[in-house]
């Protein structure tokens, strides 16, 4: 029976896996289990065999759920050359082998929309030339049909989309009820701030969030002055804190180390 990423203690801390070999990739695993994560956020498209074989090596190397992805990107940051019906067909053959869910991006199916707005501007969300935000019908339609087979499977959606621009509380929220209607299990949006008056929109949004969605939501921003959205938005009700846990050059730098992570949220909980 697969864990319910969905149903994890908020905040969850996700060891991040960007490896292009199985074996390091399963060393990674391990250490992550053992300084303290309570799931795995596995980059695919990083590594470099993704048969099923291989998916289920690194599946059965931890008892932790693993949440698969494909961000088209391959260890070095280069384009993975991915066709999205590619990507669809690696993330059921995640599911297949084991993974508790995956994440799936919200320009899914219209891989031009991972660099702007191809829509109508009609939306408070769409405003600003958001990347990742689709709103054509056809195309939720062909999201939709994907998340009900992983669904199918007995696994989780975790639906994604990283807009890239400022966006105040209302834009937010409007956004994440919006991507709610697809149904996901979880839904992760990641704007940018870059300034203060960002960052403290950004805890405000997050309360919000909590209050409004119904679905478990993690929210951060990047930028300039996002860094301490990925600890504190995760405090004030997100669900998943990304970390890493030994950085290195395939690593995302502004994700948190997880071991201090770990420290933190332990603190927390003991002053609450």
């Amino acid at each position: 029976m697969k864990k319910r990423l969905s149903n994890l203690p908020s905040p969850v801390m996700a060891g991040v896996i960007r490896e292009k070999y199985t074996k390091n990739a399963i060393a990674q695993i391990k250490n992550c289990m053992y300084d303290g994560a309570g799931m795995i956020d596995l980059h695919m498209s990083c590594l470099e065999k993704t048969d099923i074989d291989t998916l289920k090596t690194i599946m059965k190397s931890t008892k932790l759920p693993v949440l698969a992805l494909n961000y088209n990107r391959t260890y070095d940051w280069s384009d993975a050359g991915y066709s999205e019906e590619e990507r669809a067909e690696e993330f059921i053959r995640a599911v297949e082998a084991g993974a508790a869910g995956i994440d799936m991006q919200s320009y899914t199916f219209h891989s031009k929309s991972r660099e702007g707005f191809y829509g109508e501007d009609k939306y408070s969300f769409t405003r600003g030339n958001p990347k990742e935000i689709v709103t054509d019908d056809s195309i939720i339609g062909k999201q939709r049909e994907l998340i009900d087979k992983v669904h199918a499977l007995g696994a989780e959606v975790l639906l994604s989309c990283h807009p890239r621009i400022p966006m105040c509380c209302e834009q937010v929220v409007d956004l994440a009820l919006y991507l709610e209607k697809n149904q996901p299990d979880i839904i992760k949006i990641v704007t940018s701030a870059e300034s203060e008056e960002d960052l403290a929109e950004s805890f405000k949004t997050m309360m919000v969030l909590k209050k409004e969605v119904e679905t478990p939501v993690s929210f951060h921003t990047t930028g300039a002055a996002g860094a301490l959205s990925r600890i504190i938005n995760p405090l004030l009700g997100g669900h998943i804190i990304f970390c890493v846990d030994r950085y290195d050059a395939g690593s995302t730098m502004e994700q948190l180390d997880l071991r201090t992570v770990k420290t933190v949220i332990d603190n927390i909980k003991k002053m609450m």
